[in-house]
């Protein structure tokens, strides 16, 4: 176990905004640990028309009590959460402390207890038609969704909530990067904010 504190990367942005992709090389490259806030999702017994959204939607208490425990260099015991029956497991992943780990969810910057744990505050920005492309595309043809279901959504929960939580939160970050720039570019900006690794 490392003797210093592990430091705290919060990764926001708006759905398909490219924050996964960029977490995804960021961890590959440097081994860093990664928790993403969509595994704190509280139990949906009926998905149809569950806003998915909003900040009431995860167990954000959970997530700030399991990353404090992570930089004070504890163990942390994360929930499981299966997408498919959208409830929590009974199981849970035991994390190690790690010199970096990245917490990902469009929703990490706007909750104020969250960001006072955050070494580094990221937001990756995409202009919303690039999004909304993104989202048809990826709910359509890795989800198995019809385009007007996706795009339902889209109008009833994700904008509104990303227009009054997410897009607010921007102002928090003390990075921002360009989603629709080259992952390289990203990955660059990104690693020379961080300490030295």
């Amino acid at each position: 176990m490392s003797t210093e504190a592990p430091f705290i990367v919060l990764m926001a942005g708006g759905t398909a905004s490219g924050k996964s992709s960029i977490v995804q090389r960021f961890v590959e490259e440097t081994g860093a640990a990664y928790v993403g806030h969509d595994r704190y999702y509280f139990d949906v017994p009926q998905p149809v028309g569950h806003d998915f959204d909003h900040p009431d939607a995860l167990d954000t208490d959970r997530l700030i009590h399991d990353v404090s425990r992570l930089k004070s260099g504890q163990s942390a015991e994360l929930p499981m959460y299966d997408f498919a029956s959208h409830s929590r497991t009974d199981g849970v992943e035991v994390m190690d402390p790690a010199s970096i780990i990245v917490v990902e969810g469009i929703l990490v910057l706007s909750d104020p207890r969250l960001v006072e744990l955050g070494d580094l505050t990221v937001f990756v920005d995409a202009p919303e038609p690039v999004r909304l492309k993104r989202r048809v595309h990826r709910d359509v043809e890795d989800r198995g969704r019809t385009e007007a279901s996706v795009l339902e959504q889209y109008s009833n929960t994700v904008k509104p909530n990303h227009d009054r939580f997410v897009e607010p939160s921007k102002g928090l970050a003390s990075l921002v990067l360009d989603g629709t720039a080259p992952i390289e570019e990203s990955l660059l900006r990104l690693r020379s904010a961080l300490p030295r690794l």
